[in-house]
């Protein structure tokens, strides 16, 4: 380890550091590359985590590990069983209690020279900006398409970098966003897919490690840009498939037409994401909506179907009881086995593909037809195991 009196090997102010400091930092310390002059730019650098799921556990541990001086965390959710196979964060004995809470105090007890920013809210339009601009650069660990959108367009417009992974069953991408002459995720993906297309983790489920690969490679390209060290993920979109152990990379480049960093940007403030990713489409659509607790009422009832349409590995996991198995693709092109007058309640992980089915079964004639609000994921958040 450097003592305090220095080698002359690594050049810097040992004075900015207290004795427990340079302990916890003394690999860096002894990289030439980081050193003294890097840990200072670590300590007074400001790093805001959008999430603390599967990507921001690791995300988070790393960064405070390293020494990133204050952490900014948005997160509102609570510990959930089902969340302990990959958001290493958290232990069993936290299941129900504030994920916020939580991170914070394992952060603080990894490295207590840090500040932690607590902010319990959900991302959103009117706080988005605020929120961004207090900070040197972003993370995103979001795992839908609205905060995806929102994030990146909030830091086009406060000029900070984004850096932003994903994942989904064995493949995870990475890319920074935002950096220099480099393009923002809306230069990639001008729209987003249409609702219930493409799958959340709930839905499609995910590799209970990939996690920890893509959320330690956003927390390097945090390091990486706060050190203004190596090749960072800017105008490359990097592709991981842990089956195949390969990495590959896709060039990208800004796009002058882009509609919130091209040239002449159609959007300068933030704008409605659920509408524009149509996560708002359940409330927009003639299916009616039963919350958990209403479903929960006509789950006995003689007269009632409750129909799920994930597929049979998801329900193999999780189900209701007493509910008919029938797969969205076989229900969308052969409907269901019931007469028209039945009233049927439908669900999926999460809501969206039941509003699909729903739909579906409204345009055949069937006039009874509910969407289980929120799908098996809102059941269990309601009513637990």
């Amino acid at each position: 380890m450097i003592s305090k009196t220095g080698t002359g090997r690594v050049p810097g102010n040992f004075d900015s550091f207290t004795d427990s400091e340079l302990a916890h930092y003394s690999r860096h310390l002894n990289l030439a590359e980081v050193g003294l002059e890097g840990q200072a730019r670590l300590k007074n650098a400001s790093v805001l985590l959008v999430g603390l799921g599967g990507l921001g556990s690791p995300l988070a541990m790393y960064l405070a590990a390293a020494g990133i001086g204050r952490i900014g965390i948005v997160e509102f959710d609570a510990v959930d069983a089902s969340n302990l196979h990959r958001q290493v964060l958290f232990g069993s004995s936290q299941i129900g209690e504030a994920k916020l809470a939580c991170g914070a105090q394992r952060l603080h007890d990894l490295n207590p020279h840090i500040v932690i920013d607590g902010h319990a809210c959900a991302l959103s339009r009117d706080n988005a900006r605020e929120i961004i601009s207090r900070y040197d650069l972003v993370a995103d660990g979001a795992d839908n398409f609205a905060t995806r959108y929102l994030v990146n367009d909030a830091c086009v417009l406060e000029g900070k970098p984004l850096v932003s992974a994903s994942i989904l069953g064995f493949e995870g991408q990475l890319s920074v966003y935002n950096q220099g002459d480099g393009p923002c995720y809306r230069c990639l993906f001008p729209v987003p897919p249409p609702p219930g297309m493409a799958p959340s983790c709930a839905e499609g489920g995910v590799l209970g490690v990939l996690p920890g690969v893509m959320g330690t490679l956003q927390a390097t390209e945090v390091i990486k840009l706060v050190l203004g060290l190596g090749d960072i993920a800017s105008g490359r979109l990097v592709h991981y498939d842990a089956l195949a152990l390969g990495f590959s990379n896709f060039r990208v480049a800004r796009d002058p037409a882009c509609v919130v960093c091209g040239d002449d940007p159609a959007i300068t403030e933030l704008v409605d994401y659920d509408a524009f990713c149509g996560a708002g489409a359940a409330a927009d659509s003639l299916v009616p909506q039963l919350s958990p607790a209403e479903a929960a009422g006509l789950l006995d009832a003689a007269d009632a179907i409750f129909i799920d349409v994930r597929d049979t590995h998801e329900r193999l996991a999780d189900s209701l009881p007493q509910s008919e198995h029938i797969p969205l693709n076989e229900l969308m092109q052969s409907g269901v086995p019931f007469p028209a007058s039945s009233h049927l309640v439908i669900y999926c992980a999460t809501g969206s593909r039941s509003l699909l089915a729903a739909e579906s079964l409204i345009k055949r004639g069937y006039a009874l037809v509910h969407n289980l609000d929120g799908g098996l994921s809102g059941w269990r958040r309601a009513f637990g195991s």
